[in-house]
């Protein structure tokens, strides 16, 4: 009986021969060694993976990676990386975008690659801003900001990326921060064994256009308190003592303090990302500071047929069963005639 063949590698491995090019500080770089890190861990053959990217600072990203890659245009990832993985469903098939990239001229794309449930892996970085076009407000921008578009600050409600995924009827979806790299390579490796299209949204701070947007829940001094980190099968318990935990009253989820009310590890809610039902987890997806934490994590993952799986599947039917076998089948299928 042949041995089983483990490809090991580094992180080191999938790093190109490019210099790169993102600001000092940006976001991005440590966005990189975690996915470098996590396809490390996957014993996949380097030639297996593909990285497409749209246009965008973090669209750079496939020149990085020592894989296949694509680079292709503006908001037309979702529709290439739907293409890739239908052609060669052998293929791990990695999306890279933006804010604006996905959401707004490729929102259309995006929601459709996931409604279709193909099996790709969406990394969407969101700094609420366009970064690469200097600093115009993006569709995940908060209310009010000012920005070279919007001098008196953008009048438009934000997209809230974990609601539009869950509204597409996404199976997969995540959330973490660039900084947190021991979390979001965690999260990678979850979303490559996952099959479906699996969003993972990462809040990354643009330091040109948009610094610090994400401090207010990110920076190191108050993240504890206002983020919590998901875990399937855990009490939803936060805060730097872990004295903080979520509770489901009535229709909407409530911030108890464990100790205070009779509150005990007992009654907080124990997180469930395999539910197919989505009422929760859009809840959980939703919470915003400073009512409540801003979840991190897998919110939400869901076994569901993939597109790409079905669509190989009926091109088997259809063949084993198809009249047509050969060109010669083809050619004399149909209405024919002899010319003498």
């Amino acid at each position: 009986m042949a041995e089983t063949l483990v490809t090991k590698y580094t992180a080191k491995d999938f790093k190109s021969d490019q210099e790169v090019r993102w600001c000092p500080g940006c976001g991005d770089h440590a966005v990189l060694s975690s996915v470098q890190r996590a396809l490390a861990e996957l014993g996949i053959p380097k030639e297996k993976f593909a990285f497409i990217s749209g246009i965008g600072c973090s669209s750079r990203f496939p020149y990085y990676m020592d894989t296949y890659g694509f680079h292709s245009i503006h908001g037309r990832a979702s529709a290439i990386a739907s293409g890739v993985k239908t052609a060669n469903p052998e293929l791990s098939v990695w999306q890279i975008t933006g804010d604006g990239d996905a959401l707004a001229i490729g929102g259309n794309h995006f929601i459709h690659a996931i409604r279709r449930n193909i099996d790709i892996n969406i990394i969407l970085f969101n700094n609420e801003i366009y970064g690469l076009t200097k600093g115009q407000y993006s569709p995940t921008s908060t209310k009010g900001l000012v920005t070279k578009t919007s001098p008196f600050g953008t009048l438009e409600e934000p997209f809230s990326v974990g609601e539009l995924v869950i509204g597409a009827k996404g199976k997969f979806f995540a959330r973490t921060l660039d900084t947190n790299v021991s979390l979001s390579t965690q999260i990678y490796i979850e979303a490559a064994g996952h099959k479906g299209t699996s969003v993972i949204e990462v809040l990354q701070n643009c330091v040109i256009f948009n610094d610090g947007i994400h401090d207010t829940v990110a920076g190191k001094d108050v993240r504890d308190d206002r983020t919590i980190i998901l875990k399937h099968g855990q009490p939803m318990i936060f805060g730097t003592g872990n004295d903080k935990g979520l509770i489901l009253e009535g229709l909407k989820l409530k911030v108890v303090k464990l100790g205070e009310n009779g509150i005990a590890e007992k009654d907080i809610l124990i997180h469930d990302a395999l539910e197919p039902n989505p009422g929760i987890h859009y809840m959980l997806a939703n919470m915003k500071y400073p009512e409540y934490p801003v979840a991190l994590g897998v919110i939400r993952e869901v076994s569901a047929p993939t597109y790409d799986r079905a669509v190989a599947d009926q091109i088997s039917t259809i063949q084993s069963t198809a009249k047509i076998k050969c060109m010669d089948d083809l050619l004399m299928s149909g209405s024919t005639w002899k010319v003498e």
